[in-house]
């Protein structure tokens, strides 16, 4: 899954691949209806004073499945999107549009094997609530583009030019929590998988 802010690994990078072998028959497709978990009234950022809402592209970020192991690289344009929710405390709705490329081994959903270069697109994104002591804590721009971040990621998930997003706005960040986070995965032939809070369904397997 992408890089959670304070949460989880780095991710996406994609050139393609050929399927010398496409299966006699279509393979289901996967569907995560991310925008509607984005918005629905649990989950979603009450209105208040927006504070952030920018456009941020990264390259070179890798990919981590259900068991923790890396399975593809990633690059995608992520939109982030913060309210002031008062108090010191904050909302965000962080979109995310992109593609993969898989590493040779294990499939996301560990169902079996992924050859290399297995190429496809993903979207879905995440809700966060988080306080923070300090706003804003540089000059990097809030609306707009923000450029490209190149995490600079190997397979082993080191990630030497990984940022914090929330490091570009915000001091004394805390108390992180996700009220909800999912990504669809598709592959084509090889196969589509969801990753989300309220399941895992799928897989993509095969060269």
């Amino acid at each position: 899954m992408k890089k959670l802010a304070t949460l989880t690994a780095c991710g996406t990078f994609a050139a393609g691949a050929l399927l010398l072998s496409p299966p006699a028959f279509a393979i289901p497709s996967e569907h995560l209806n991310w925008g509607q978990n984005l918005a629905a009234t649990d989950t979603a950022c009450p209105a208040g004073q927006g504070i952030v809402n920018v456009n941020q592209k990264v390259i070179n970020d890798v990919d981590s499945a259900v068991d923790g192991h890396n399975w593809a690289f990633d690059e995608y344009v992520r939109h982030i999107n913060v309210v002031d929710n008062g108090g010191g405390m904050y909302c965000a709705t962080v979109k995310y549009q992109g593609s993969f490329e898989t590493i040779a081994g294990d499939s996301p959903q560990d169902t079996g094997i992924v050859g290399a270069g297995v190429v496809g697109t993903f979207q879905g994104g995440y809700t966060a609530t988080f306080s923070a002591t300090s706003f804003p804590t540089t000059a990097e721009r809030t609306k707009g583009s923000i450029g490209t971040f190149d995490y600079d990621c190997d397979s082993s998930g080191l990630c030497p030019g990984y940022v914090d997003w929330t490091t570009l706005y915000f001091g004394g960040v805390a108390n992180f929590f996700l009220p909800w986070w999912g990504w669809v995965y598709h592959g084509g032939n090889n196969g589509s998988w969801v990753n989300a809070t309220n399941g895992n369904t799928g897989d993509i397997t095969g060269d």
